[in-house]
Parts: structure tokens; C-alpha cells; sequence
């Protein structure tokens, strides 16, 4: 399988280009490589899918945000074509307003080229498809770092059972008199480059080809109903709070038999009680008593995988960072895969504290004025330098 270009490379725009700067470069591309334009080229016709992949991301902009953020990793679930492929015919249904204004729609840039009617694109009855839908999964950062199956409750479109989703009581519907079962009307419309024909959804059936008269009494007609449906998720180890996932047709049904929608399902996580999460590492703040940093020792830490111990050395500085190499979480690169696994840092904080009762403090009044308490120059330079960055 042939690598992914970068989406903006294939529209040939800069990453800091306008939306309609966008929108011109996509027209330019689709009216290249349109099929009536190049009939047979199978490479045209890829280089216009992947033209469409591309502006469909790049018009939209959370989906250019997070495409720009996580590359093509941000647009695993994303929905739409990015998310999963696309046909001809989803080009055209998406798209079909990218020539408003230039006299003459998506559907018809064929005949511009192969002249009035002849090689126009003929498109058959519509096929309706149902709306996606969008629900948020809670995870801890343990079911990040595994992955995990979660079964959500939804409510939503199904198909209804009385009439298997035909909308019809008796089974039967009948060919659309106006349209002849094509699903669209043909005009004439005089453009920038002429008479045309231009072709649109029948007003009829609502461009499904076929009309219903004895309707199913339980869904009116529509061949759907809402109903609950228990759908199992599949949330992949290392996902981020923010990225979308899609599982494929477990959105609403369509009316009378047509394509189901999309369940998107949108990533949150829980804030965690020890770590903070930086992509794929975690940090834990660390806070040692004052003769522990001093002396060194053994502590006791949490993981993701449980508790263990690290070894503390004798003057152990506070803003001090260790790193326990793979206790973090897994890494995913920009295709979604997986590449190993993120660190766990161990930021380092000295409790100083703050009430001494009367030993205590004549303890520390005796230390103040040992040659090894004080800091020198050099020892006061390089705390603030690894601190502060000063």
C-alpha cells in the first residue's frame, strides 16, 4: 500500500493557508483529475479521491486542527473519508457545492469537458444514509496504557422490524413517475461555458427513485424507528483525551434501507490521583523529607503496573527529574501505530518543614554553622540553573 502524502502537499498550499485558498487549490485538482476528464486513468482517479481526502480534513477546521496537531494519527476516527475511504459517488454527494458561483455544479464538470450531454456522469437513485452520532467514553489512564472494550448504552435510529425497513406495510413500492426511478431530473441551464444539462435530485422521491402508498403504520413510512442498542467499543493502548474514534455503520439506521451512520466516539480521561499525563510519559511529583534528599534511602512509588521501589543518593537536589524508562504509555506515530512505550518522570521536591518543636530546632540551629550546610557560590549557580533554567 502506497505511503500517505501529506494533505497539504497534496493540494500543493502552504500549512498556513487560508480556507479559501484551500477551496481554489482543491477546484484546480478536482477539475484535473475529474474521470469524464480521464476516462480510464486509473492514476487520475486516485490523485482526485485523494485530492477529496485531503480538502475534506483540511476545509473543516477541528479536523485541520487536529490534523495539523497529531497528523494522520489525529484523523484515526475522525470520520468522514479520512477515517475510512470513499467511493465516486461520496465525492460528489459531499461536494457538490465546491463550484457555486461558477455556473455550473460538481455533477456536471463532465459535460464541460466532454461537451453538452455527451459522457456526462449518469448517478443513479439516491442511497440515503443515516447521521452519525457522538458519544464520549471515559478512561482511566490503566485502560489507556492497555487498551480496553467498553459497552455503551445508546439510544437511537434502528430498522424497523414490522416492515424490515422498506417503510412499506405490504413490501411493495413503486417506481417514481416524474424521475422513472433514476432519482434525478434533467434541465437545461446556460453557463459560463455554454448550454448544459444539469441534473438534480428529484423533488418527487426525494431522489430515491421509487414512492411509497401503503405506508408501515409503526415507522410512518420511514422504515426506521428509535429503539436502545448495547454496541461493544474497542479503544486501542495509548489513545489521548481529545481524539475521536469511529466504529462503522453503529450510528443511526437510515430511512428505508439505506446506509447506516457512524458511531464516533470521542476520548476523555480521568484525571488520575498520582499522574499527570505528557503524551505518552507521566509524571509523578516526588516530595522527600529533608533527611531522606540528605542521606539517601529507599522509596516507594506508584506505576501504572504497581507500586516499586527506587534508590534516593546521598543530596539529592529538589527539581531534581528521574526517569524510570517504559512505565509511561504506549506511543503512537502519525499512522496510529503503535512504537513503543513512553518513560515515567520522577520529579523531585524537598519537604521543608515548616513547625519545629524545641529539640528539633536546636538540632538544626547546630547544623547552621557546618562548613558542609552552607551553599558556595558554584553549589548556589548550578541549583538555580537546573531549576530555573537561569
Amino acid at each position: 500500500m502506497a505511503e500517505k502524502r501529506d494533505y497539504y502537499e497534496v493540494l500543493e498550499v502552504p500549512k498556513n493557508a487560508s480556507a479559501e485558498d484551500i477551496k481554489k487549490a482543491y477546484r484546480k485538482k478536482a477539475i484535473q483529475y475529474h474521470p469524464d476528464k480521464n476516462p480510464g486513468d486509473k492514476a487520475a482517479e486516485e490523485k482526485f479521491k485523494e485530492a477529496a481526502e485531503a480538502y475534506e480534513v483540511l476545509s473543516d477546521p477541528q479536523k485541520r486542527q487536529r490534523y495539523d496537531q497529531f497528523g494522520f494519527a489525529g484523523m484515526q476516527g475522525a470520520g468522514g473519508f479520512s477515517g475510512g475511504g470513499m467511493s465516486m459517488e461520496d465525492i460528489f454527494s459531499h461536494f457538490g457545492d465546491i463550484f457555486e458561483g461558477a455556473g455550473f455544479d460538481f455533477g456536471d464538470i463532465g459535460e464541460m469537458f466532454m461537451g453538452g450531454g455527451r459522457g456526462s456522469r449518469s448517478r443513479g437513485p439516491r442511497v440515503r444514509r443515516g447521521s452519525d452520532m457522538r458519544v464520549k467514553v471515559r478512561l482511566t489512564l490503566e485502560e489507556i496504557a492497555k487498551g480496553c472494550e467498553k459497552k455503551i448504552k445508546v439510544r437511537k435510529l434502528v430498522q424497523c422490524k414490522d416492515c424490515n425497513g422498506t417503510g412499506s406495510a405490504d413490501g411493495r413500492t413503486e417506481t417514481c413517475p416524474t424521475c422513472k426511478g433514476s432519482g434525478r431530473t434533467v434541465r437545461q441551464q446556460r453557463g459560463i461555458f455554454g448550454m448544459m444539462q444539469v441534473q438534480s435530485e428529484c423533488e418527487t422521491c426525494g431522489g430515491e427513485g421509487t414512492i411509497i402508498k401503503n405506508k408501515c403504520p409503526k415507522c410512518g413510512g420511514q422504515g426506521v424507528v428509535r429503539d436502545e442498542e448495547i454496541i461493544p467499543i474497542t479503544i486501542p493502548a495509548g489513545v489521548m483525551g481529545g481524539m475521536q474514534l469511529t466504529v462503522p455503520g453503529k450510528g443511526n439506521a437510515a430511512p428505508r434501507g439505506g446506509v447506516n451512520g457512524d458511531l464516533l466516539v470521542l476520548i476523555e480521561e480521568e484525571e488520575h490521583k498520582d499522574f499527570v499525563r505528557q503524551e505518552s510519559d507521566l509524571i509523578y511529583n516526588l516530595l522527600l523529607d529533608m533527611p531522606t534528599a540528605v542521606l539517601g534511602g529507599q522509596v516507594q512509588i506508584p506505576t501504572l503496573t504497581g507500586d516499586v521501589k527506587i534508590t534516593i543518593t546521598p543530596g539529592t537536589q529538589p527539581g531534581k527529574v528521574l526517569r524510570m524508562r517504559g512505565k509511561g504509555l504506549p506511543r503512537i506515530d502519525q499512522y496510529g501505530r503503535n512504537y513503543g512505550t513512553g518513560d515515567l518522570l520522577i520529579n523531585v521536591g524537598v519537604y521543608i518543614p515548616e513547625r519545629l518543636n524545641k529539640d528539633e530546632k536546636k538540632l538544626i540551629e547546630q547544623l547552621q554553622d557546618s562548613p558542609n550546610i552552607a551553599p558556595g557560590s558554584a553549589d548556589k549557580k548550578n541549583f538555580f540553573q537546573h531549576l530555573f533554567g537561569i
